[in-house]
């Protein structure tokens, strides 16, 4: 792949503000700190030094990461310039390699780690690559809070307590292949929603669908793209109704306000397998009202989604990375459906009375362009969805600009916090945040 071209500066204003030290990771994966230069974030094409009033504390059960064939971007506080730099000024010889942070969950992105890549640069694994830096508080993260749900901390799902909720399930629940598909997803994948299911707590997978009729560049669970592997293994089966209903079943009888949700990382589509999910939903209805049963979905079969509403659902979130056609299909890149189903799919919710979230895929630079910002707005007059799920796109940043930015028109980006501002002066009702609520809370300020 051709080099990025050459990233814009922003101008800085007459006041200095108080940047962010830089840091570097060595060789060894060590991470250190720079003096002289402030860390950089990148938006789309543009590169500016971080400020202090625009970092938290890292969070915790954040990640640090090594980013390989490629170098970082600083701002040089002496000359007021960004510099690329090979090596570690303070010790010549030493090559520095960029590092970015992956957040935890519930926290937002507003700008991502800057560098530049080394010629022959392979793909960076699918996770979002936040922009990082040095403060009084430590490493800290260039991001905001969206959601203050501990849904997924982990310190809440400690491995013993996980595995031992696995034992007792294997007890309950002997022949059910998808309590022992989310044995794995749990204890080897590390899956916080699985997690969850085995300590009996808030949101619970179902994962139905082995097949998918889209090829969304940053699936999780399959991949075609050379050199890109997928971050897990995709379900191989389709659970049968008995065994999705035991599953649900168990876990919405023992948590208070629980969630049940079809549609995760380890499949494919999950309309693609509404043949079992509405006699399974059935089921479950027909033992309890209690619990929410929600659908993930890209939302490409608006007469299966009406299925499954009259069979009890009772919320649905539609993942976009993009209101706009171009820029949704060259992520997405759809196969037998179109955009049009899927404004369909959200029209027919709404008019059920249905909860609709958007599981908006976010890549700073590119979601806070004036051209998304204002197709957003646009797309939330047309159909006022209930919430929106700020979502860290898990992609490699620079090739995800590249393709969006071939797709669609994208001026110099407003700045997430701004971009959240507008939606939220625009439109006071709409919920924000990252997790799925339960419907006791659909309404809720």
């Amino acid at each position: 792949m051709a080099k990025a071209s050459k990233p814009k500066a922003v101008a800085s204003s007459r006041r200095v503000p108080e940047f962010v030290t830089a840091v570097a990771a060595n060789e060894k994966g060590e991470v250190f700190d720079l003096e002289g230069y402030a860390a950089v974030k990148r938006l789309g094409d543009c590169l500016c030094p971080v400020t202090r009033n625009e970092t938290l504390a890292i969070p915790h059960g954040s990640e640090l990461m090594f980013l390989p064939d490629r170098s970082p971007v600083f701002f040089n506080l002496s000359t007021r310039a960004l510099e690329t730099k090979q090596e570690n000024p303070y010790a010549p010889g030493e090559r520095l390699f960029p590092v970015a942070v992956f957040n935890s969950p519930g926290y937002l992105l507003t700008g991502v780690s800057a560098y530049e890549e080394r010629p022959g640069a392979g793909w960076l694994p699918l996770f979002s690559y936040g922009a990082c830096g040095w403060s009084h508080r430590g490493i800290c993260s260039v991001a905001v809070r969206v959601d203050r749900d501990r849904r997924q901390d982990l310190r809440l799902m400690p491995r013993a307590k996980v595995t031992s909720g696995v034992h007792r399930m294997r007890k309950r629940m002997p022949r059910n292949r998808l309590a022992r598909h989310l044995e794995t997803c749990a204890l080897t994948y590390g899956c916080p929603a699985a997690k969850n299911f085995f300590v009996g707590r808030c949101e619970a997978p179902l994962p139905t669908s082995p097949a998918c009729n889209a090829r969304c560049r940053g699936c999780l669970s399959l991949q075609t793209e050379p050199g890109l592997p997928s971050s897990q293994e995709r379900i191989a089966f389709t659970p049968s109704p008995d065994e999705i209903a035991e599953v649900a079943l168990e876990h919405l009888s023992r948590v208070p306000e629980g969630v049940v949700s079809f549609g995760q990382g380890c499949e494919g589509e999950p309309l693609l397998a509404a043949d079992v999910i509405i006699p399974a939903i059935r089921r479950i209805r027909a033992r309890t009202g209690a619990g929410t049963i929600n659908l993930n979905t890209n939302a490409s079969r608006p007469d299966k989604v009406k299925g499954l509403i009259e069979a009890g659902l009772d919320s649905v979130r539609v993942s976009m990375n993009s209101v706009r056609q171009p820029c949704y299909d060259a992520y997405f890149r759809p196969v037998r459906y179109g955009f049009s189903q899927v404004l369909e799919t959200i029209d027919l919710v709404l008019a059920s009375g249905k909860w609709v979230s958007l599981n908006y895929l976010n890549c700073p630079g590119f979601t806070d362009c004036p051209e998304e910002a204002s197709a957003l707005l646009s797309f939330l007059r047309a159909r006022p969805v209930h919430m929106i799920q700020w979502r860290n796109l898990n992609f490699d940043p620079l090739r995800y600009w590249k393709a969006m930015s071939q797709a669609c028109p994208c001026g110099p980006p407003l700045g997430m916090k701004t971009l959240l501002s507008m939606v939220r002066d625009a439109f006071p009702a709409l919920r924000h945040g990252y997790f799925n609520p339960p419907k006791e809370q659909f309404h809720a300020p």
